[in-house]
């Protein structure tokens, strides 16, 4: 019998399916995939009550990997005695959150707190961190840790049954559009990438649960379209990287290269924006530049 698994969307900037984050039912009370940014915590906590729950009965918090539209809020519930299940390396970085935070905020400046609210640090007790293929079990639910970098190192894909929630290594797919790979800096390492995806296809689940967003039941051909647009946008940036063009100089061009894509699948101006929310173009270039340079430093193999 499948568990029974609440799609709550965060409404991010106002918008619906930019970001979700997920509740299943236990023996034991609630627990949740994912939080989102602390920014959308009302939203969170609107739809934990829609369904008759109260954020003190969720029994445990599992994150994919602890970027903010992930994980920001996940302190807020670290704070009401949850515990917060995650990667290894992401413990410290959740644990004493400003470096975390800083280098954010190089990137988006004075919209920091207007995207992503605010972060405090999780006390160490409240982190559990879970190995690669290790066993949770919170009442009648079983959650097993697929770890599956590749968008980030410290991401893992939870199974449940024969459902996977993919965080980000599975693309971002919003209503009809097709997926594409969220690419930004530090870790996007193609190479891992592709063996994640095949960690995912070895499990032979029924469905994947994206943050971004929702539920794919067509599991095959979404991967085998997640990892051709993988190359696809990898060797487009590589010539520009080869000559030197400057990031900001190719953004343009990259976005009007990537929304073309989406127009060819029948993405209005509307939807494409609500792409944008989940998967900003410009940090592609920048994540994408970033696997290239190391590529060429023989860095990653």
């Amino acid at each position: 019998m499948r568990e029974k698994i609440h799609i709550n969307d965060l409404k991010f900037l106002e918008t619906e399916e930019a970001i979700a984050c997920f509740l299943i039912e236990t023996t034991s009370g609630p627990i949740m995939i994912e939080t989102g940014p602390e920014s959308t915590f009302p939203q969170l906590e609107k739809g934990i009550t829609d369904l008759g729950w109260s954020l003190k009965e969720i029994q445990g918090v599992f994150l994919s990997h602890i970027h903010f539209d992930h994980a920001g809020a996940a302190w807020k519930l670290a704070a009401l005695g949850v515990d917060i299940y995650l990667h290894p390396a992401g413990v410290p970085h959740l644990h004493q959150p400003e470096k975390l935070w800083n280098s954010a905020a190089q990137i988006y400046g004075d919209q920091m707190e207007y995207l992503w609210g605010k972060m405090e640090p999780i006390p160490q007790a409240k982190l559990k961190p879970v190995s690669h293929l290790e066993e949770v079990t919170i009442g009648n639910v079983k959650l097993k840790s697929l770890h599956t970098p590749g968008h980030a190192s410290h991401h893992i894909s939870w199974m449940v049954g024969d459902v996977i929630f993919t965080g980000d290594v599975a693309g971002v797919k919003i209503g009809n559009g097709h997926v594409v790979p969220p690419c930004p800096p530090p870790d996007i390492h193609l190479e891992d990438w592709k063996k994640s995806l095949d960690i995912l296809r070895k499990e032979d689940a029924k469905m994947l649960f994206l943050t971004h967003f929702g539920r794919i039941d067509e599991i095959s051909r979404h991967l085998d379209h997640l990892e051709n647009t993988l190359d696809t946008w990898a060797l487009w940036i590589k010539p520009h990287f080869e000559n030197n063009r400057d990031q900001k100089e190719i953004i343009p061009e990259f976005m009007k290269f990537t929304q073309q894509q989406l127009r060819d699948e029948g993405c209005t101006d509307e939807l494409i924006k609500v792409y944008e929310y989940a998967n900003p173009s410009w940090m592609s270039v920048a994540g994408l530049y970033r696997y290239w340079k190391l590529k060429s430093q023989g860095r990653i193999q």
